[in-house]
């Protein structure tokens, strides 16, 4: 009998070592609805949706993701305090992303939104903004993107093409994983 509880105590024992020297840093994702967000919230996702609603509604969803990654990588670069503010963001007086200054476009902002696909899309902001940090950004840490039908001539670090989109990096753009997505 005494064998049995020394047998029991060393498996244990090595049960716990074990445990103790493996990285248990697992975080579940975090499944939220859009009605159940506070204010604040909705609004930053109402930005990023439509950004990635207009910017690459009809891509797969990795071309969707990568301007999600691109909007949210751009605010922890600090190129604006909150993701409202980076779609919104113009540089003497043009739009740093294209379709807000397209009034074609923009007139059709509030009826996307009984769609399926803009629905689909606002599932996907959510998600990116409550989980950005347990996902692969699949650009790499791009902050600037173009279509591929279009030569800018940036001189950027190409990352890589998603989709019909080619991603760049600045090389001075230093991202805070840290920095919250909005205040």
């Amino acid at each position: 009998m005494r064998s049995k509880a020394i047998l029991f105590s060393i498996v244990v024992s090595a049960i716990v070592l074990c445990l103790a020297t493996i990285n248990i840093n697992y975080r579940i994702p975090l499944k939220v609805n859009y009605r159940d967000l506070t204010e604040a919230t909705k609004r930053q996702v109402t930005c990023l949706a439509e950004n990635i609603y207009f910017e690459a509604g009809h891509e797969p969803l990795s071309g969707k993701q990568a301007i999600a990654f691109v909007t949210i990588n751009r605010v922890q670069s600090g190129y604006s305090k909150d993701i409202c503010g980076v779609v919104h963001q113009k540089t003497g007086g043009t739009c740093q992303f294209s379709w807000l200054c397209d009034k074609n476009i923009t007139d059709k902002r509030l009826t996307i939104r009984d769609s399926s696909l803009y629905n689909e899309v606002r599932e996907l902001a959510v998600d990116m903004i409550l989980n950005r940090d347990l996902k692969e950004d699949v650009t790499q840490g791009a902050t600037y993107y173009h279509a591929d039908y279009v030569n800018p001539q940036w001189k950027l670090e190409k990352v890589k093409k998603i989709g019909h989109h080619i991603f760049y990096r600045s090389r001075v753009d230093n991202i805070d994983r840290n920095r919250s997505f909005y205040e």
